[in-house]
């Protein structure tokens, strides 16, 4: 496994660029030191080298990319709230030109649309959702343009290929959102706006296929990966769920919603991030409590999923990201001192250390 040793002891999100020139960078947000890390991955050995610490200039978590990959952005949580955008260097991976906008809310999770339109914004504090315009140049233009309360505790926001529907991980209520995006960024129910995971379960984090068949979800306290399709109208239907993977074997008992205030010592299950490889026949999700990720092989088919195995990797990590080419597994701790990468073995179906 490569290595490096970074600054922060918080690592709160992780993206990793296309290949611009042959070249894959990755950007680890560094929470408590308001700073973002630079890598640039080598795509023939997993190592990371590192480029370098751009200021945020506060508590520093959420990020995207653009549909273009030529800017980043992210979501600053601590006082004044803002959302900032960079210029992506193309030849070096450096971050320039930074532009910071009031955000309306504070975002544990940001994302944009294919189509280079909207940046969007779930607030698990303030159970809303936001849309605001992107601008020619990239930079996010404010106040936004689109709306939407959640319910409690809203986690994540993605949204299709298409464009045209959004799907909220509500954490606090059971429920994968199913939203319309319209072209003006305006957001609305989708059917009757939700479908519902198991209860307690905690919806957090999702994700497309590439295909734009199923969306998948993970939830935080109950570990367990739901599986939707999607269907014509865009509207979701269950037809999967699969366990937690490492409960059993760390003797983990069901999870609990964390507030500020948190203090159980009980080990719990803690799931936090999930993520296709680009071709869609792997995927992977992290658990905080036991630090590990587990990964799934994709059924052609229908879109099932079937355990490969489980995997230690950085101390409780909260981001995990996949590079473009899908052969490497990048993996941020929240409490762990490095970053690491991981070799995807597709001959293996699985995951394992880089060499």
């Amino acid at each position: 496994m490569k290595k490096i040793l970074r600054a922060a002891t918080l690592l709160a999100s992780i993206a990793a660029s296309a290949p611009l020139l042959a070249q894959t960078f990755v950007y680890v947000s560094e929470a408590s030191d308001g700073t973002i890390a630079r890598y640039a991955l080598n795509e023939q050995t997993g190592a990371l080298q590192l480029l370098g610490h751009t200021k945020a200039n506060g508590k520093v978590m959420p990020m995207a990319l653009s549909a273009d990959h030529k800017y980043l952005y992210a979501a600053i949580r601590s006082k004044p709230l803002q959302l900032v955008s960079w210029s992506i260097d193309s030849k070096t991976g450096d971050l320039s030109q930074p532009s910071a906008v009031a955000a309306a809310a504070s975002y544990p999770y940001i994302s944009t649309d294919k189509q280079g339109r909207f940046l969007l914004g779930a607030s698990y504090d303030g159970d809303v959702v936001h849309v605001y315009r992107l601008a020619s140049d990239g930079k996010v233009i404010a106040p936004p343009v689109g709306s939407y309360k959640t319910g409690h505790a809203a986690h994540s926001v993605i949204v299709d290929a298409s464009g045209k529907e959004a799907y909220v991980g509500n954490l606090g209520t059971d429920r994968v959102l199913q939203l319309k995006l319209s072209a003006g960024g305006e957001l609305k129910a989708l059917g009757n706006g939700y479908v519902n995971t198991a209860a307690e379960n905690g919806p957090r984090h999702s994700v497309l296929s590439p295909d734009n068949r199923y969306l998948y979800n993970i939830g935080e306290m109950g570990g367990i990966i739901t599986q939707f399709r999607r269907e014509a109208s865009g509207e979701l239907v269950k037809v999967a769920e699969t366990p937690n993977a490492v409960a059993e074997k760390y003797k983990l008992e069901h999870g609990k919603e964390r507030p500020a205030d948190y203090s159980d010592p009980t080990p719990r299950i803690w799931a936090a991030d999930i993520g296709l490889t680009p071709d869609g026949r792997f995927l992977y999700v992290s658990e905080r409590t036991s630090s590990t990720v587990s990964g799934y092989q994709v059924n052609k088919a229908d879109g099932k999923l079937t355990l490969i195995g489980s995997w230690q990797v950085e101390k409780q990590p909260r981001g995990i990201a996949i590079s473009p080419d899908g052969r490497w597994l990048i993996a941020s701790g929240e409490k762990s001192a490095v970053t690491g990468s991981y070799e995807i073995n597709a001959k293996k179906r699985g995951a394992q250390e880089g060499e």
